[in-house]
């Protein structure tokens, strides 16, 4: 019958995602991404260096630890040999009335860094404000 409705030939529902549009996009964002990555600039940290002080201070204790593990406290009345245990009243004596005085501790190379650790961590029970570490510039 040449008047019927054909079916076999019409439109059919797409089951598939084309894949090429979007394969087209994430190549041209790669290609922006990799021109424009090594003209950003990375950003830069101003780090303190030595030496910028205004005015050093006018007392300073000094905590020297020597290789093997003697503390001995230098300040304004000289230097005096202590034991770990009296370290935290050797430093509040030599500190006197100036309590805000720096206290700084200079350790050999090799001494151990616990030794140092323990030093700084009885200062800082004592009430010790402003410890410091000691280091030599390298050349």
């Amino acid at each position: 019958m040449p008047g019927t409705i054909s079916r076999g030939r019409g439109r059919r529902t797409m089951n598939e995602i084309n894949m090429v549009p979007f394969i087209d996009v994430m190549l041209v964002l790669l290609i922006i991404f990799m021109v424009t990555a090594p003209m950003v600039t990375p950003s830069l940290i101003d780090l303190p260096s030595v030496g910028k002080a205004g005015r050093q201070p006018d007392k300073i204790i000094q905590v020297v630890i020597n290789k093997d593990e003697r503390l001995e406290v230098k300040g304004g009345d000289g230097s005096q040999q202590v034991s770990q245990r009296e370290l935290a009243a050797a430093v509040k004596r030599a500190q006197g009335e100036d309590t805000n005085a720096p206290v700084v501790i200079s350790a050999d190379r090799n001494v151990k860094y616990e030794t140092v650790v323990k030093a700084m961590d009885a200062l800082q029970r004592a009430g010790v404000a402003r410890v410091g570490l000691s280091v030599q510039l390298g050349q």
